[in-house]
């Protein structure tokens, strides 16, 4: 069964009415009273869909986009393909902050229950939630409206599964864990204090404030992934947050909005994934590591411990650094180094002990 996903859309809404929300001017031949019907991204869209770009990234995927309108600057109206139609304005991501708040009010503010009173029992599971047997529920722990859990799955005290969350068989929610948002796969283990579905950092940032931009995405964890305590999975802005089969994140890892996790990735301790990274198979990222938002990290790559990652890795390779840069190159960078600052303290030696004291 198609999970019904966990945000009311409104609408539809006619163009010229997007157009008037978002502070946006109609391309030419625009038609106002075309109805739009929801906001996709520019891969996902097509007839009745508004979607927007605002990164010169994209503009491949802009090209092919089977859009009915997009929110862009002007510099890019140009590379509009046929049939869509331009809203133009210097700020897109702030217009299209602005469309998708139309679409869904609901979005702008947490919520972990349903759009009403949760109405949990005393035992604190709701009394549309579906639990098949052998479920343990453990005293203090929240399972709110419509959600489903697994045969054998643990919810340990404390812990709060929101409106609408899947939870696959024989998997384990810690300890004071937060999942909202999200379809969790089987055999999935949650340590305490994991935060999964919240809000993505996304901001439209501008000389009159930052705007905060719905994030209507899901987080998607798939069968035999372990997530280490506290760390945190964003939800997606527009598309899901995926994290692979069994994929293994470490304590203290923060995963940003839209960031694909590929099958059997081990992420270690304080590493920091920013948004719509795309991580292949098999990745491997030591403590402390950062990457850039929207980097595509190739199958089978490594990434040495305290390296920040600002460009596209190969897969199969093996990068260190700040910036990073493959292990040789970066070997043959700290050995220079040490040899240039052995030279100097050799002549400052020698420049304080030239006269024998």
């Amino acid at each position: 069964m198609e999970h019904p996903g966990f945000f009311d859309r409104a609408g539809p809404f006619s163009l010229g009415r997007i157009a008037e929300t978002a502070g946006a001017e109609l391309g030419p031949n625009a038609d106002p009273d075309l109805q739009i019907t929801d906001v996709l991204p520019l891969d996902d869209a097509g007839e009745g869909h508004l979607s927007f770009v605002d990164n010169p990234k994209y503009l491949p995927a802009l090209a092919e986009t089977r859009a009915a309108a997009c929110i862009v600057a002007p510099k890019f109206v140009r590379k509009l393909p046929a049939g869509t139609t331009a809203l133009k304005m210097r700020e897109p991501y702030r217009g299209f902050a602005k469309a998708i708040a139309l679409f869904y009010p609901s979005a702008l503010k947490p919520r972990a229950t349903g759009p009403a009173e949760s109405g949990a029992t005393q035992s604190g599971v709701h009394p549309s939630a579906v639990l098949e047997s052998d479920v343990v529920v453990e005293p203090g722990a929240i399972v709110g409206p419509d959600v489903e859990i697994g045969q054998g799955t643990t919810i340990a005290s404390g812990a709060v599964i929101g409106y609408r969350v899947h939870i696959g068989r024989d998997s384990y929610i810690g300890p004071s864990a937060s999942v909202t948002h999200a379809l969790i796969g089987n055999r999935v283990v949650i340590h305490a204090g994991v935060a999964i579905g919240q809000d993505g950092f996304g901001f439209a940032m501008g000389r009159e404030g930052h705007m905060k931009v719905p994030q209507i995405g899901r987080v998607v964890v798939q069968d035999d992934v372990e997530i280490g305590a506290n760390s945190t999975v964003d939800r997606g802005a527009l598309r899901d947050t995926i994290i692979g089969e069994g994929t293994k994140i470490d304590n203290l890892v923060q995963i940003g909005h839209n960031v694909i996790l590929g099958r059997h990735c081990i992420i270690v301790s304080q590493t920091g994934i920013s948004g719509s990274c795309e991580l292949g198979d098999f990745v491997a990222l030591g403590g402390q590591v950062g990457l850039v938002g929207h980097l595509k990290i190739g199958a089978g790559a490594q990434i040495a411990a305290s390296s920040n990652v600002r460009g596209d890795v190969p897969a199969g390779a093996r990068w260190g650094g700040t910036p990073a840069k493959p292990v040789r190159l970066w070997f043959r960078e700290l050995t220079i180094l040490k040899q240039l600052a052995e030279r100097k303290d050799v002549k400052i030696d020698q420049g304080e002990g030239g006269d024998g004291a």
